[in-house]
């Protein structure tokens, strides 16, 4: 389980793909951190961490991540979000995020807000469903709040710190990204679901 408050802006050295799956490696100084078999978000996607040096890890990434996620567009020099599990004594000071992938978003504007970036984002109304104002979603691993939505489309502010520490600031229009909708939010129409199918 993860936050959304990354802690590292690791690189990608490396994304060697055949008919299999891939394998990334990626260069972060939470590499110190990491043991093989263990978890690590990147940008937002929930991966295992194998042949772990002292500043990078390669994880094996299957064909069905492959066919839902922005990670199959990574390239050698992309900038990826990293975030470590959280351990039960840490703060909870973004939201429950699984690292399970619902689907992606394209970035279709953005315009500056005092300080602040506002980030137009389009997706498919399916994932919508599950987004509320003010709620919380995951974007590439990032714990954001949502400011307005629409049939196809919502909206996010991302603060000077969002901007330089994550891949969002340098992120635009066009950039395809990873969407995490609340967990809590499946949970709850799944369960009101099997309720209706009842009776």
């Amino acid at each position: 389980m993860f936050t959304g408050l990354v802690q590292d802006l690791g690189r990608i050295v490396s994304a060697d793909r055949n008919g299999e799956g891939a394998r990334v490696t990626v260069e972060t100084e939470l590499a110190k951190e990491l043991s093989e078999g263990d978890s690590v978000a990147v940008n937002g996607v929930c991966l295992t961490a194998t042949d772990v040096g002292d500043r990078s890890f390669a994880a094996d990434v299957m064909n069905e991540t492959l066919s839902r996620t922005s990670l199959a567009d990574v390239e050698p020099g992309t900038g990826v979000n990293l975030e470590l599990p959280l351990r039960p004594s840490d703060r909870l000071g973004g939201h429950v995020v699984q690292g399970h992938v619902d689907g992606l978003a394209t970035i279709a504007e953005t315009s500056d807000d005092g300080f602040a970036r506002r980030v137009r984002f389009e997706t498919e109304p399916g994932l919508l469903r599950y987004v509320v104002e003010k709620g919380s979603i995951a974007l590439d691993g990032v714990s954001l709040t949502v400011i307005e939505i629409g049939d196809s489309w919502f909206t996010v502010s991302l603060i000077p710190e969002s901007l330089e520490r994550t891949n969002m600031g340098a992120a635009g229009p066009g950039t395809k990204v990873n969407v995490e909708v609340d967990v809590l939010a499946k949970y709850v129409e799944r369960l009101i679901g099997s309720r209706g199918g009842a009776k």
